[in-house]
């Protein structure tokens, strides 16, 4: 057979493609191009936004071409169907909430999917240290402040006092905020008994904690606990440890979740990889920046899924890259 001659000029051209391409082979992988996601967090004074501004500052250095634009919303319930629309890239999302959402209660059910695990939160109320209300049942027909009514964390709460056959509306004088931050100045000024909150560095609990009156935390007894996670088996039971607020000196036992960070598993596998990387990269920064968030680990990323199905693909694909596993 006769060999085959190429044009000169098409010779040319294939000779510096293999150059171009030998030369990409030497440098290796070409950089992470740059790009700029939303990121849906909570009214301002709650836990969601300062954990957002952890989140912020921890990308910013481990990966600098990925820019993440925290955006303040009213919290878990409105940031579920935000992510649904496209409206938003990635969105905070409280364990109740995204319980609801997955499994279709009270709406069609979300396809949403996990990026990353936030941190575990357990509930309780919180009230002046010098009150004489010491249990939940002490709480019933006094005024309390439940947050803001599109919170996860008024969803803890309503499961919470289901468990124990309560109602926040009929059993309580229930107060919901337009703010979460409006709450602790309500306890201070006695304008409120008690406030509903969770997680071990809600800034809610820590305002009442640092004012001049002090705190005492009030949760669930061991059988209430029983309670509550006979009728709602999704809740886990959880510790708030020793510590974490001021005058607090024992840990505290309760019920709750894990709060997650979501998105929708067919938008960008590249947006949603590069921010579990980052994330999981900077684990010892974001701890560093937020005591809380020494729980966003890539370990209990893969703990804290109900089930394997729910990882976003693209968080899936940094985990199984990093070699971890169950």
């Amino acid at each position: 057979m006769r060999p085959i001659r190429l044009p000169a000029r098409l010779s040319t051209l294939f000779i510096g493609l293999g150059l171009l391409a030998g030369c990409a082979a030497l440098q290796g992988p070409a950089p992470d191009r740059e790009m700029t996601v939303s990121l849906g967090t909570a009214t301002p004074g709650g836990g969601f936004p300062v954990y957002g501004n952890a989140v912020v500052r921890t990308v910013a250095q481990t990966d600098p071409r990925l820019h993440v634009a925290a955006r303040n919303t009213r919290g878990s319930l409105e940031n579920i169907p935000l992510l649904e629309s496209g409206q938003l890239d990635f969105a905070l999302v409280q364990g109740e909430a995204a319980h609801q959402a997955w499994n279709g209660i009270g709406r069609p059910p979300a396809k949403l999917a996990i990026v990353a695990a936030m941190y575990s939160t357990p509930g309780m109320f919180v009230v002046r240290a010098d009150s004489p209300l010491r249990s939940i049942n002490d709480l019933r027909g006094k005024r309390v402040a439940f947050g803001a009514r599109s919170s996860g964390l008024v969803l803890l709460a309503q499961y919470t006092l289901e468990g124990l056959g309560l109602d926040m509306e009929r059993d309580f004088r229930a107060v919901f905020l337009e703010r979460a931050g409006d709450g602790p100045a309500m306890v201070a000024s006695g304008q409120v008994d008690a406030l509903w909150g969770g997680g071990s560095s809600w800034p809610g609990f820590t305002a009442v904690a640092n004012a001049a009156a002090g705190a005492r935390f009030i949760v669930p007894d061991a059988g209430e606990r029983a309670r509550i996670l006979a009728r709602h088996a999704f809740l886990k039971p959880l510790t708030l440890p020793a510590n974490s607020f001021k005058g607090q000196g024992q840990p505290l036992q309760s019920v709750g979740s894990w709060s997650f960070i979501l998105a929708r598993p067919d938008r960008n596998e590249e947006q949603a990889y590069r921010l579990a990387r980052a994330l999981h990269r900077g684990e010892q920064l974001i701890a560093g920046i937020l005591p809380q968030a020494r729980e966003t680990t890539a370990a209990n990323t893969l703990r804290a899924a109900p089930a394997p199905h729910l990882l976003h693909p693209g968080a899936l694909r940094y985990l199984t890259e990093a070699g971890v596993r169950r």
